[in-house]
């Protein structure tokens, strides 16, 4: 293209179509030079191009070429996933980090030598072509075998793997066996291309049925690393005897650590008390103790290594695959009852208003006074409520009160951080930050590993107020590097983008909710929404709705804020032991104050934009395995109730049939709209909700209904569901004049469903 004369910056619409026809990928060196750009004009478009992304309008590919956000790279590595008879060949991109799953590119292949099949890797030039993408390969790489874990199933003389995954339809013939078994769990090698596609048992991982079987299915479904090298458990065993040195003796204050009954490992413990300072007269002081696991893992150690190749732990209801070995996770770096442990303390003066007025961090030594669960924590303040009226009072003498923590931790810890925490509490209330209460399922098991209970975990104001002290500090710790000019990993949550912001408009106004686009949108907007929806019966739908508008948090070097929590600095701090990032801050405060060894190495500032990418990404790898992993389980407490009718809530209607979760536990099943009968539904795309054209029968996101269970597979995890009169029951109401609309519709098809784009 010919270099143009500047005449002021691009439009959108001008960027996106350069974009979307350049023949090669387009930077914003290129786009700037296609524009006739320079000087001033530069800054201006890296400015223009940064906004475009956070409107979720383009994406930025390795290079940093840009492309149409949720579409693929002019130019990336793809993998073959499906290749037939006819000659067909479609892979799809072998990194993907948008939202939804990634688009299946169909791969023009040049001449038959050297067919690809399936596991195949091409580097290759994409273009989109009508509603999707086609690839011209540019060179074959070296390839990596697809594994497909399933579940062997023979069938006369031939054995079949089963595939776990949900939108897996297709059945593989089994070429090499090994040792595995019909009924068996197993990780398969798939090559070929059909009809001689063919799988080959890897791995036999033993019964899918069995207790503690479905975390073994995340685990290799996506690739956790949850075995350790030998040099790491070596070396965290090397590393656990080093004598922790000079620090701030915290030893004689009675600091605690408030965590779930069955939390597997203690990162956090903290300590308030009134501050007597004159300035600070009627304020707080307090200390966040965040174990001090930057002094165990070195950079460029085996344990950093391993570390951030995991990025977080991953917790499943059966086990936890850590970050760290279990040696470092769950006993030296752990802040365990009456054990000295090496910590990052975090010092912080809050006013009565509970603003932060100061902050200081210290390399310290602490004794945890108690490890207390929640619910505990809970009943002893509201027995000290009830004695004594207000528990902000830290000076009141206090009862001997029977329970899991003595009456003399209740005075000396309890009350003080219940008194520190009103103040907080104020201030977060002033701020406003997004309140969503959408409850989090809890899978209880026995000693065997079976389930004993699905249920909502109860939010207490234990959990608010550890949730706060948390919050202070990881606001404490970014200030803190910034007063320093320090390279800080963010944790960026960025204001929704205009297209989620329109699409919201579109569904509230489906409950006659007015929602103005021109409006400065902050947490408090959604609030207010909320609270005009109040307790009817579209509040839970409507919060799940406005959680979907919002955007994906993430890891970052810029500093962009925390839209949810109203913040306009924020960081991770509190969890080295099982997040990655909140070990780098630690490292930058290490170094930026001088607190001794093991601080963030020179330089490594340059690869904060990788390694935020890449642990954001193992972020969400780790949240789905988690959630799939929890749909398992209700599939399994679900399987022996197949048959019976469940009290259902519709959280989402697509073309093809509705999806419904079981009221109170949970788990997502499929309603076939062939089932709903014999009329045509007219699908409203802007009201999520499905029509009939004759009866005016309707189901839509958020109705509650009655729904006969009639599959429940723990292996993959998916539910089925039926109206109850289905094929178990009698003629449904309006039968007969279903029957009519049926012989009477056009050119008699059966049911269907017809798209209504009047209203997109």
């Amino acid at each position: 293209m010919t270099k143009k004369r500047s005449a002021g910056l691009p439009t959108r619409k001008q960027i996106l179509d350069f974009i979307a026809t350049s023949e090669q990928p387009a930077g914003k060196r290129e786009i700037a030079r296609a524009f006739g750009l320079s000087g001033q004009d530069k800054i201006l478009l890296k400015a223009l191009l940064k906004d475009m992304a956070d409107e979720g309008m383009i994406d930025s590919a390795p290079g940093r070429a840009f492309h149409k956000m949720g579409g693929v790279p002019k130019v990336t590595v793809l993998r073959v996933v499906e290749a037939d008879d006819s000659g067909n060949i479609f892979a799809v991109p072998e990194q993907w980090h948008a939202d939804g799953p990634p688009p299946r590119v169909r791969v023009l292949e040049r001449g038959r030598r050297g067919a690809l099949g399936i596991g195949d890797r091409i580097l290759a030039r994409t273009e989109e072509r009508g509603q999707g993408y086609a690839a011209h390969p540019m060179k074959k790489l070296m390839r990596t075998a697809e594994l497909v874990l399933g579940v062997v199933r023979k069938e006369g003389e031939r054995f079949w793997l089963t595939p776990v995954e949900k939108k897996e339809r297709r059945e593989l013939a089994i070429a090499d066996l090994k040792d595995a078994e019909p009924g068996d769990l197993v990780l398969c090698e798939v090559s070929g291309r059909p009809p001689r596609v063919q799988a080959r048992v890897d791995a036999v991982l033993g019964d899918p049925f069995a207790p503690r079987s479905f975390s073994l299915i995340a685990i290799h479904k996506h690739g956790l690393r949850h075995e350790f090298r030998q040099e790491a458990i070596d070396e965290a065993h090397d590393v656990a005897k080093q004598k922790l040195g000079e620090r701030e003796d915290l030893t004689h204050l009675p600091i605690v650590a408030i965590d779930p009954a069955d939390a597997r490992d203690h990162d956090d413990a903290i300590w308030a008390a009134p501050d007597d300072d004159d300035d600070n007269k009627g304020g707080w002081k307090a200390i966040v103790a965040i174990a001090d696991v930057s002094f165990y893992v070195r950079p460029g150690s085996e344990l950093d290594r391993e570390a951030r190749a995991r990025g977080n732990s991953v917790y499943f209801p059966d086990r936890v695959v850590p970050m760290l070995p279990e040696e470092l996770s769950a006993d030296i770096c752990s802040l365990k009852e009456g054990q000295v442990r090496a910590a990052m303390a975090c010092h912080m003066k809050i006013a009565k208003d509970g603003a932060l007025q100061s902050w200081r961090f210290t390399r310290a030594k602490i004794c945890v006074a108690a490890n207390i669960a929640y619910e505990d924590a809970q009943t002893a303040i509201d027995a000290a409520s009830e004695e004594r009226g207000d528990v902000s009072s830290p000076t009141c003498s206090m009862p001997e009160v029977e329970g899991a923590v003595p009456a003399e931790l209740v005075r000396t810890a309890l009350q003080p951080l219940w008194g520190a925490w009103r103040a907080l509490l104020a201030a977060r209330n002033k701020r406003e930050p997004l309140e969503l209460d959408i409850p989090e399922r809890r899978v209880m098991l026995d000693e065997k590993g079976r389930i004993t209970s699905i249920a909502p975990r109860d939010r207490l104001d234990a959990h608010r107020l550890v949730e706060d002290f948390m919050i202070a500090a990881n606001v404490a710790a970014a200030k803190a590097l910034e007063a320093k000019k320090a390279p800080v990993m963010y944790r960026v949550h960025e204001a929704p983008s205009r297209e989620k912001l329109v699409a919201l408009k579109d569904y509230l106004a489906t409950f006659d909710l007015e929602f103005a686009l021109g409006q400065v949108v902050k947490p408090s907007t959604f609030n207010r929404i909320i609270e005009r929806v109040g307790d009817s019966s579209g509040r839970e739908e409507i919060m799940e709705q406005l959680l979907r508008t919002q955007m994906q948090a993430r890891y970052g070097p810029e500093r962009l804020g925390h839209f949810g929590l109203a913040l306009a600095t924020y960081a991770h701090f509190t969890s080295p032991i099982r997040r990655y990032a909140d070990l780098m801050v630690h490292r930058a405060l290490v170094s930026s104050y001088k607190l001794g060894d093991g601080g963030l190495p020179s330089g490594e500032e340059e690869r904060f934009v990788e390694i935020g990418e890449k642990i954001s990404m193992l972020e969400r790898r780790a949240m789905e395995a988690e959630r799939e992993t929890i749909d398992r389980y209700v599939a399994a407490f679900l399987a022996d109730q197949v048959g019976q009718l469940v009290q259902c809530r519709i959280t989402g209607v697509q073309p093809f049939g509705f999806f419904a979760t079981v009221e109170d536990l949970g788990g997502d099943g499929l309603v076939l709209a062939q089932t709903l009968g014999q009329e045509y539904f007219r699908y409203d795309e802007a009201a999520r909700q499905l029509v009939g054209e004759e009866t005016g029968e309707t189901y839509r996101v958020g109705q509650r209904l009655t729904l006969r269970l009639a599959e429940a597979n723990p292996v993959s995890g998916s539910l089925r569901f039926e109206l109850p009169e289905g094929s178990y029951g009698g003629p449904r109401p309006n039968q007969q004049r279903r029957d009519r609309v049926r012989t009477t519709s056009r050119r008699g098809r059966p049911a269907n469903i017809r798209h209504d784009s009047r209203r997109r």
